[in-house]
């Protein structure tokens, strides 16, 4: 047995050890009191006989060590007994944690989840429901990011506060962490008293509350699903109450949403849709097409604007508007266009020099800090100039993040890369973004180009753009040329370039060599559209 083993087993039993030292001692001392009487004081004149311990003195040793056994016990008795109620305390605390909420007070999701079994297993009286209700905060990340998380934690409580006082004796509210909450409220009569509820909720966080030194308004988007028409356990049930919470925080604002059927069918669909979208970016499968640009005075082709394009054997072509978002929601965005822009740039170094290539930048792409560096390598990997390159970019994209936009294309410009602001006129600050970036060109946008005819008002603002983009020195491209008229309208206001089906459909990469089949080589002027 080595010093720590020993140490230990001190530390453990010091309380024990200390009482039977005591124990000892006091066994010692009666001992010696004893002898002492008969013995010591009379040494030397005691028989042998008389020397030996007598019956009173066996009794004294006796009441001695009864009494030491009496205080030991109960010192033992005490001490375990305290130790027992320390042991329930901490248990009961242990409960209170593994069951409740630690900032507000409220039970957490493992009570919740209890709750829930237990409600699904009690079903309701006919005609009846239980009400599964999840809510997201709108507004809290804000709260967190410009306050603090220590705010955060002031408006959460408040939350708490309100959702307690909203709800009825005997339902539950519950925080599963975050800005994440549950409702579950008993025996409702049908779908228009579980909206009563979800909306007294929204009317409870309707007031500002004071968090710090500022007032903060939040809302909440609430999903709902009834029990057990919806689900018969509980995770079918918290499922469904999310598809529900998704639709309703897609709104932007305090709202409810019941699960229905078609929600389920939609969340379905768009996984299916996700998985397949990540096989077709392994893949290859989704490929650019390039639809030209031109020159409205000459028909000269002076680039191209690559678009990707999907066509699923079973389902055929998936318009990009529908796989980009879920490219964006599923983190896929940037393997998505990095792929795009290293085959479409493949494809422009065969094309004559002078022929530029452009691509869209989607909002999210925003958010990477390394978008500009990796662009830049794969021009370098691929051959083409930055030069060439045209990145396209709406107003809508710019304002989702102002610093990013200003950081990216500031890389870009540097790097000699044009940038374009697309469907120019239909944001609400295009005067300030044409200061404060500089831009190369602006695309006016399709609508206006379709009711010019039409209406007096969109051809007054098309002359007005043009003339605007003129006079901050930049390139002028309409989008969404249909007919003869409409072009010779637009070369009448002095917009120079144009796209549209009156000119060309979108082609394969193949196809724009046909533009320039006539050409030796790369210093030659575009042919025009008819050579194609």
């Amino acid at each position: 047995m080595n010093f720590a083993t020993i140490r230990s087993f001190v530390i453990r039993n010091r309380v024990s050890l200390q009482d039977l030292g005591i124990l000892i001692a006091a066994l010692v001392v009666a001992t010696y009191i004893a002898f002492d009487i008969d013995i010591f004081m009379h040494e030397g004149q005691l028989t042998p006989a008389r020397a030996r311990i007598e019956i009173d003195e066996i009794a004294i040793l006796g009441v001695f060590l009864a009494v030491g056994l009496l205080i030991f016990g109960g010192r033992r008795y005490r001490e375990q007994k305290r130790e027992v109620k320390r042991r329930m305390a901490a248990e009961a605390h242990a409960r209170e944690l593994a069951y409740q909420d630690v900032l507000t007070g409220l039970p957490n999701r493992r009570q919740f989840d209890e709750v829930l079994k237990t409600a699904l297993a009690s079903p309701p009286r006919a005609g009846a429901a239980h009400a599964l209700y999840l809510l997201d905060l709108n507004g809290f990340k804000q709260v967190n990011d410009v306050h603090g998380h220590s705010k955060g934690d002031e408006v959460l409580i408040v939350v708490g506060q309100r959702l307690r006082s909203a709800m009825r004796d005997g339902d539950m509210v519950a925080r599963f962490g975050g800005d994440e909450f549950a409702i579950l409220a008993h025996h409702l009569a049908g779908s228009e008293a579980a909206a009563n509820v979800a909306l007294r909720v929204i009317e409870a966080l309707k007031a500002p509350i004071l968090g710090g030194d500022a007032m903060h308004h939040v809302g909440a988007g609430i999903g709902i699903a009834l029990l057990p028409q919806d689900a018969d356990t509980p995770e079918e049930a918290m499922r469904k109450a999310d598809v529900a919470l998704y639709r309703a925080k897609a709104e932007r604002r305090s709202a409810l949403r019941f699960f229905e059927a078609a929600m389920d069918e939609h969340v379905h669909e768009r996984e299916a849709m996700e998985r397949a979208l990540r096989h077709a970016i392994e893949a290859g499968d989704i490929m650019p097409v390039f639809r030209p640009t031109f020159d409205l005075g000459t028909h000269a082709v002076v680039g191209f604007e690559a678009s990707p394009r999907w066509v699923r054997a079973e389902h055929g072509e998936i318009p990009p508007e529908r796989f980009i978002a879920i490219a964006e929601e599923a983190g896929l965005i940037h393997e998505l266009a990095d792929h795009l822009l290293r085959t479409a740039c493949i494809a422009a170094v065969e094309w004559p020099a002078h022929v530029r290539l452009s691509i869209d930048i989607v909002p999210s792409q925003l958010k990477d800090e390394l978008l500009a560096a990796r662009i830049v390598r794969i021009l370098h990997e691929t051959g083409v100039s930055a030069e060439r390159l045209e990145v396209e970019i709406t107003e809508s994209a710019i304002v989702a993040d102002l610093e990013a936009a200003r950081r990216t294309f500031g890389t870009l410009r540097g790097a000699g890369v044009r940038i374009a602001l697309d469907n120019f006129g239909t944001g609400y600050s295009s005067l300030y973004h044409l200061r404060s970036f500089k831009l190369d060109k602006i695309k006016i946008d399709r609508s206006f180009i379709e009711a010019m005819r039409s209406e007096s008002e969109s051809a007054s603002i098309v002359n007005a753009l043009v003339g605007l983009g003129h006079g901050l020195g930049l390139t002028i491209a309409a989008e969404g040329i249909q007919d003869s008229e409409q072009e010779r309208e637009l070369l009448g206001t002095g917009c120079e370039q144009g796209q549209g089906d009156l000119l060309s459909q979108p082609m394969p990469a193949a196809a724009t060599l046909n533009f320039f089949a006539g050409i030796t080589g790369r210093d030659h002027s575009s042919p025009s559209i008819g050579a194609a």
